[in-house]
């Protein structure tokens, strides 16, 4: 007998080869063929039994939580997350793959905060009017409201409400001349889909460091009775499957989920929120049968639910609905999104650090290429293999998705009415005076009159036209702007709104201190800040602004001989 070594060193036999040649041939006709199979559009087989991977849905919901009055996020970065406008480009995008979508949203949609202060309050309300109009295009038809929705008062929010063409649903709410729905009855792909809304906002906890006055006329009960109220209600007006949009928490969203096992999701927004701070969305969760889900705040992501039906729903009762998602599927999702949002944040420092060399840079690229195509092969997974079920994934709203024209044309428009607006409304308001013997702001050119050199510096870094960036976008005068691309904003003897003339950009008093004092006498009076520290460079730098910054490493981008090393001989 030959020995495994000996076999391997034989030549093979022409019959073999043969054999061979023919069994790859099939295997490769095979695989081509089943290839071409998932490539066909599919289609309900007439027992309603089987499915392709590419099986569109009968229905689809986008569901938003906590967007908090965020159209997009600063453009400090390249590949922020969010925008209204990318969120539009999903949506156009997959048009063509879906039957029918409705989007549905729950906590603070229309304002970031909860109290909002009269200087700010026109651009607010002019923001949340361009969330509503976009929102109407991407269908929006139900959303249930957090304490901020209430900031402007309640007639603003009736206004906002009839713009977004949704209806505000609240069976657990009394809310003066508001009057919110208890339910409703959307109807997505030939399905009825029911609606229950539930909230809090007069249980929202105050912003840090803020007394905010209780909230007129709105008073919320028990939520979970009134779910099992609408569940009832609904089920009488033929709904085939029910989604309960909950501004009230998580810990009682899965008490919902507890009490009502016959309910296919729920989506938990908060009940209330303050800041620009971003946060990560918990984990979808199953709790019973009733899938528990909530979005990343500010359109960072959007969840997508898909209603698979194999052949024709049943005209009454709810539908029998399989988990084609996976636990298991969703976890290892969430990873990879954990390692895909690490190297990107690395990826955003190493690109303008001039340390690392761009072939690092590439290979990170290439990792997170790797690793989002494998995201989406989990995303791309077949749905269950007989009967109907649901398909739920989240979905990161990110530059790449592109814009959709129609939703930029609104904010665009958006930015240049607000612009042209505060022109107007701050034209008159002026810097505070300074304190008898204090400094006031001079500007880069009074610097530059014995710092050529820092100003030459100055000159090849970003913040030498970050006042320009501004002014190309029609925000100059966006007061969620200015503040961070102009020097001195809103100081004694510094800058405001409109009054900006020699303090455009962001100069070197930003970092130094105001520097009038030192430029009158620089041999008798020190510069403010002689060494600023990178800390001083976090009041703008910060989430969700960036999505990270490394103070010390960025330090070096600012610095250059003259400015902080010393001149070459």
């Amino acid at each position: 007998m030959l020995s495994d070594s000996s076999r391997s060193k034989r030549p093979a036999r022409p019959v073999a080869r043969a054999v061979l040649a023919l069994f790859v041939a099939f295997l490769g006709c095979f695989c081509f063929l089943s290839a071409c199979e998932g490539c066909r559009p599919s289609t309900t087989p007439a027992d309603g039994t089987t499915a392709t991977a590419v099986e569109a849905p009968r229905a689809r919901l986008y569901l938003v939580s906590d967007l908090a009055g965020a159209l997009e996020p600063c453009g400090c970065v390249k590949d922020q997350l969010g925008g209204m406008d990318h969120f539009g480009a999903l949506v156009t995008a997959e048009k063509s793959k879906v039957g029918d979508y409705a989007t549905l949203a729950a906590g603070p949609l229309f304002f970031m905060d909860m109290d909002i202060s009269e200087e700010k309050k026109s651009q607010e309300v002019a923001k949340a009017e361009t969330i509503a109009t976009t929102l109407k295009t991407l269908k929006l038809a139900a959303f249930a409201p957090a304490k901020n929705g209430f900031a402007a008062g309640g007639e603003t929010l009736a206004r906002l409400r009839d713009a977004s063409g949704a209806t505000l649903v609240a069976a657990n709410l009394t809310a003066g001349t508001l009057a919110p729905a208890k339910t409703k009855i959307v109807e997505v792909g030939g399905l009825k889909i029911g609606v229950i809304g539930v909230a809090a906002p007069d249980k929202a906890e105050p912003a840090p460091g803020r007394k905010e006055a209780p909230l007129a006329d709105v008073v919320s009960s028990p939520a979970i009775p009134a779910v099992k109220a609408g569940v009832a209600a609904l089920k009488k007006e033929g709904a085939q499957a029910i989604v309960v949009l909950a501004a009230v928490g998580r810990g009682e969203a899965k008490r919902i989920a507890d009490d009502n096992p016959e309910l296919l999701a729920i989506l938990v927004g908060s009940t209330g929120a303050s800041g620009d701070a971003n946060t990560k969305a918990a984990p979808p969760e199953k709790v019973g049968d009733v899938l528990v889900v909530e979005t990343a705040n500010h359109l960072q992501t959007v969840g997508v639910l898909d209603i698979h039906v194999r052949g024709d729903a049943p005209r009454t009762g709810l539908l029998k609905l399989a988990d084609g998602t996976g636990i298991e599927r969703m976890q290892k999702r969430e990873e990879l999104t954990g390692r895909i949002d690490e190297l990107r944040k690395k990826i955003a420092t190493w690109e303008t650090d001039k340390s690392i060399s761009p072939s690092d840079v590439a290979a990170r690229k290439g990792d997170v290429a790797k690793l989002e195509a494998e995201r989406d092969a989990l995303d791309k997974a077949p749905a269950a293999a007989s009967g109907s079920s649901y398909r739920y994934v989240m979905r990161e709203i990110r530059d790449g998705l592109g814009a959709d024209e129609a939703v930029k044309a609104q904010m665009g428009a958006f930015y240049k009415k607000v612009n042209d607006a505060n022109k107007l409304a701050f034209k008159d308001k002026k810097p505070a005076p300074v304190a008898k013997g204090e400094a006031s702001y001079v500007g880069v050119e009074a610097c530059a009159n014995c710092h050529e050199d820092a100003k030459k510096v100055w000159d090849g870094t970003g913040h030498a036209h970050a006042y320009a960036t501004l002014e190309k976008q029609f925000k100059e005068a966006n007061l969620d702007c200015v503040g961070c691309h102009v020097t001195g904003y809103d100081k004694p003897g510094g800058s405001t709104v409109t009054h900006v003339s020699d303090l455009k950009d962001v100069q070197c008093e930003v970092c130094h201190g105001p520097g009038s004092l030192h430029a009158a006498k620089p041999d008798d009076v020190r510069i403010p800040v002689a060494k600023p520290t990178p800390d001083s460079c976090i009041a703008c730098h910060h989430p969700p602004h960036v999505h990270t910054f490394d103070a010390n490493a960025k330090m070096s981008d600012i610095l250059g001989p003259g400015h902080g090393r010393p001149l070459s001989k």
